[in-house]
């Protein structure tokens, strides 16, 4: 498999005289991967610790804790690249609840012996999910939903799993916010 590209990352502030610049272009330093899933990158890109955020003196975030889900009343941006599946879903038990754990939210964690996925999630937040190359099956409790590239997900905190059934990796972007029940 492949490594997946980098996500480039760029950003702006406005400078002590009032004018717009950036202060950082290139690939985002915060980079998870999975053992189990060759292929699978999860890149952050910026986090909010509150709501509104803050933009005047903040020039990076990213010394924030990792984790899916926001800080309170925080954000998180992250461009999530999903390997193709191969081999259905043998994923031994113990290999997803190392993959939640390295991504600082353990307790997001659903799957089962009686899951549709084994990495099904759930997490409470907000998510807006944009597909942005390839294609990909939201997996639910109830039913499956095939998604391509330019396809939209609200998730609203349900439990979920994203499962690449095509031949190609797929790349979304994601704009998670805290939200409660």
């Amino acid at each position: 498999m492949t490594a997946t590209k980098p996500v480039r990352r760029l950003i702006t502030v406005d400078d002590a005289m009032g004018r717009s610049c950036k202060i950082a272009d290139g690939p985002s330093p915060d980079v998870r991967t999975d053992p189990a899933r060759p292929g699978y990158s999860s890149t952050r890109i910026w986090v909010t610790d509150r709501t509104p955020a803050r933009i005047g003196s903040i020039t990076d975030t990213l010394h924030l804790p990792h984790a899916l889900e926001p800080p309170q009343g925080g954000s998180v941006c992250r461009v999530v690249t999903f390997p193709p599946e191969r081999g259905g879903s043998r994923i031994s038990a113990s290999a997803v609840q190392d993959f939640f754990a390295a991504m600082g939210s353990p307790a997001a964690s659903t799957g089962g012996k009686d899951a549709p996925h084994p990495y099904m999630q759930r997490t409470r937040t907000l998510d807006f999910c944009l597909i942005l190359e390839g294609g990909i099956t939201l997996v639910l409790d109830t039913e499956t939903v095939a998604l391509k590239a330019g396809d939209t997900v609200v998730q609203r905190g349900t439990n979920h799993a994203w499962s690449n059934r095509s031949g190609a990796p797929c790349t979304i972007a994601f704009s998670s916010h805290d939200a409660g029940f």
